[in-house]
């Protein structure tokens, strides 16, 4: 009975996991967005990945949001839209 139970959970739990994971996307637009020096949105992101904000924004995607998106059709959270991208890359934007 243990197998038949830890199975099923693990097919649905993986069902979920090609989603579009609006939670971890919505945070990384976010930082993106906080400041606009590189750096210091570099220093954020890595502060959220190591207490680790990040990595638990992902996990509920991955087990929770894509999964009801799968089965209901519709995602709790709202998508992030396109990200902004960096202030600089390799040089001026200009």
């Amino acid at each position: 009975m243990k197998k038949i139970i830890a199975a099923a959970a693990l097919t649905l739990g993986a069902t979920g996991c090609l989603g579009p994971n609006n939670a971890a996307n919505s945070l990384l637009n976010w930082n993106a967005e906080v400041s606009e020096t590189d750096v210091v949105n570099e220093a954020i992101f890595l502060g959220m990945y190591l207490i680790p904000v990040y990595p638990i924004a992902y996990a509920a995607d991955i087990v929770v949001f894509n999964t009801i998106e799968y089965w209901s059709g519709g995602n709790p959270i709202d998508a992030p839209g396109a990200f902004p991208g960096f202030t600089k890359k390799g040089g001026d934007t200009e």
